[in-house]
């Protein structure tokens, strides 16, 4: 007899809508008649966390750090980063506990929601709750995109020391849950990562889970963990899976299937797994999110994802390394179109929804058009948003089709404004189609949103710009658009064959094992540091045309919140908005203490050599280690009190002031966290690059 399976979604991502892994894998698993225990960890750990009691907890425990470092004499250079840090969030621990509750009520209030001012006010609140997470944790910073620490992941060492459970956030709902587990008698638990921020958390989880469940098997799957256990061999690989028995790498259904049934028959399988890429899509059955907790994430309504096809029908654009591939993107194929619309049928009978994100690679034209005419044919009263390429078949007709079938946005890959540019990352679409195929879809009334990229190897000032100016000139029908910066990684063509691309040479740390880090040097430097700054002025200036939010909130791309915000305001809400003033934590007052070291000057020498430190560490030296970091730290100047305390003014979200400048809203620096079109990068820097 099979055991049953425990498939979990850990920590830390997107809160707000369930994710396709678990529902897709248990689809799988309960056709093959095996049981499936499913958990959305991500969301149940933050349905815990962000309260008022656990949340005021974190806050005392970060507030108590900070008054152990103001009775210490002297504070060396952690000490320092750690003690502005403190005085950063002091704000935020005085006045998040305190508002959470209301804030996570508006996420799933039907009404409250739409309120500009109240849904702006819950998401500052957000925010303000996840510093407080960190600063009880710091050197932690952790978002709902990421999780970092100053050594993330580089060694299977440093990865259980930051399992430890005074650094990790997660530790009181993962005792819990590993109750729940046990008493489910699950033989088999699989953690699915499909983000780098899930990276660490899922790595504690199977710490704990190694030591309360020893005889359970435990893998680990997904995209994340994917890229990075492929491009490992012997004795590194097996400390990279230290805690697990096994790893299944690429697609999971066939050999978490085949590693349940060898369970079963006695075996004990151990290390990676090739997983085999599912050959017709037609076979899969639905996504089946029975047994999620569906009721509690953070929207007012459930949005479902849903796969019409995997992989990437073009693939082979020179940047990209996505999903379940080793170099590029996973080979393109499709389920048929009545199978897809006989899924979505039984999805919205079964749990009541009628708002879909269909998400794949990138979906072929031809084939979206065949679900958006079935769709309208069928008079479904669905609402959907995919990704797809800017092509030429786009046609006005063809455009307005889509609308007539649901389409209520669309993520276009515009990446930049030049057609050389483009052409080095082989796109294969002309700059001025893609201006055409922007300006057809926004026509039909779907909302637009263009995603881009600055910095590709060789690419100038001249060339950067004109992707700002492409955007500009487009305004008028691009309801969002992201700007990133471009970051190698070790499955683009690009780092393949970088000499081919301007680029001298790639290298990775010594001691970074699981090589999460990959740098590069171009032949010869395409903008001066004086360019960057006019180009991000540029982009600033160009941001403060829509009301863009942080993922993943209204306002961010391909969202579930964003989402619900198109269908009741139309495409252009995110324009509408735009200039409004920075939302407030509810009740958050500007404050003023007294401080034994001048917060502003100490904060300024903290940053200045954590930033040589790391700039020597990565480009001079080249290798990490944690005996190193603290060598160099050591040279750092140790801190003392000040002659005389000093009050300081702060608030959160607001960078702390010298308490004569003002409240908080009114004092020099400006608010912390404003609205940008540069969505983060992944690539690793040179502060604090881990």
């Amino acid at each position: 007899m099979c055991p049953k399976v425990a498939l979990v979604y850990p920590p830390t991502c997107d809160p707000t809508a369930p994710y396709l892994s678990v529902p897709t894998l248990s689809g799988y698993l309960r056709r093959e008649g095996i049981d499936v225990l499913p958990v959305d960890a991500n969301v149940e750990a933050y349905d815990r966390m962000l309260r008022r009691a656990p949340l005021a907890a974190l806050a005392t425990r970060a507030l108590h750090r900070l008054e152990r470092l103001e009775r210490k004499p002297q504070l060396t250079h952690v000490e320092q980063l750690l003690y502005t840090t403190l005085w950063q969030t002091r704000g935020d621990c005085e006045a998040a506990p305190a508002a959470i509750d209301d804030a996570v009520a508006v996420m799933r209030d039907g009404e409250r929601f739409f309120d500009v001012d109240e849904y702006d006010a819950a998401v500052a609140t957000m925010e303000s709750a996840m510093r407080v997470v960190g600063a009880a944790h710091a050197p932690l910073q952790v978002s709902f995109t990421a999780y970092r620490t100053p050594f993330s992941l580089i060694n299977a060492e440093e990865i259980e020391d930051d399992a430890r459970a005074e650094r990790n956030p997660y530790h009181d709902y993962y005792v819990e849950l590993t109750e729940r587990l046990r008493g489910a008698g699950v033989g088999l638990v699989g953690l699915s990562v499909a983000f780098p921020g899930q990276l660490q958390p899922a790595y504690s989880l199977a710490h704990m889970l190694r030591r309360e469940l020893p005889d359970v098997h435990l893998t680990i799957g997904g995209p994340a963990i994917t890229q990075i256990l492929m491009r490992l061999k012997g004795d590194v690989l097996a400390r990279a899976l230290r805690p697990f028995d096994t790893a299944i790498i690429f697609e999971g259904e066939h050999a978490i299937v085949e590693l349940t049934r060898a369970l079963a028959r006695g075996e004990a399988p151990r290390g990676t797994i090739r997983g085999q890429q599912i050959e017709n899509m037609g076979e899969l059955p639905a996504p089946d999110f029975d047994g999620l907790p569906l009721d509690r994430y953070f929207a007012p309504e459930l949005l479902l994802p849903y796969d019409p096809t995997r992989g990437c029908y073009w693939g082979v654009c020179t940047f990209c390394h996505y999903g379940l591939a080793e170099v590029g993107t996973a080979r393109y194929r499709e389920r048929p179109v009545d199978v897809c619309i006989q899924h979505l049928k039984g999805m919205a009978a079964k749990h009541g929804a009628r708002l879909f994100y269909f998400s794949q690679d990138s979906v072929a034209p031809k084939t979206v058009l065949k679900l958006a005419r079935a769709i309208r044919d069928e008079r479904l009263p669905w609402r959907w948003a995919t990704d797809m390429r800017p092509e030429k078949v786009l046609t006005p007709e063809r455009c307005q089709e889509l609308a007539e079938g649901g389409a209520l946005a669309m993520a276009y890959g515009v990446e930049s404004g030049s057609d050389r540019v483009i052409q080095l990352i082989d796109k294969g679409i002309p700059v001025e189609t893609v201006k055409t195929a922007i300006r057809n879809l926004a026509d039909a009334g779907v909302a637009v949103e263009a995603m881009c990229f600055t910095d590709f190897p060789t690419e100038t000032y001249r060339e950067a710009l004109s992707t700002m100016k492409m955007l500009e000139e487009l305004r008028e029908s691009v309801a969002l658009f992201i700007c990133g910066e471009f970051d190698l990684t070790h499955g683009a063509l690009v780092a393949q064959t970088p000499q081919e691309f301007g680029i001298k040479e790639t290298w990775q740390l010594d001691g970074d094992e699981l090589g999460t880090g990959l740098f590069y040097d171009e032949k010869r430097p395409a903008k001066s540091a004086a360019d960057q700054e006019k180009l991000d002025a540029a982009l600033e200036q160009l941001s403060s045309c829509w009301r863009l939010g942080r993922y993943p909130w209204a306002g961010a791309l391909s969202t579930a919140h964003t989402m619900l915000w198109y269908e009741r305001f139309g495409p252009q809400v995110f324009k509408e908005l735009a200039g409004g003033p920075a939302p407030e934590v509810p009740g958050a007052k500007s404050r003023t203490a007294p401080a034994r070291y001048d917060v502003a000057a100490l904060a300024r020498a903290a940053a200045a050599h954590e930033a040589s430190i790391w700039q020597t560490l990565v480009r001079e030296e080249r290798r990490v280690s944690r005996a190193r970091y603290r060598e160099l730290a050591d040279g750092a100047q140790v801190a003392v009190v000040a002659e005389r305390a000093t009050r300081w003014r702060y608030q959160a979200g607001w960078p702390v002031q010298p308490a004569g400048s003002g409240s908080g809203g009114s004092g020099g620096g400006g608010r912390r966290g404003g609205r940008s079109g540069r969505r983060p990068s992944h690539a690793v820097n040179a502060s604090k690059v881990w």
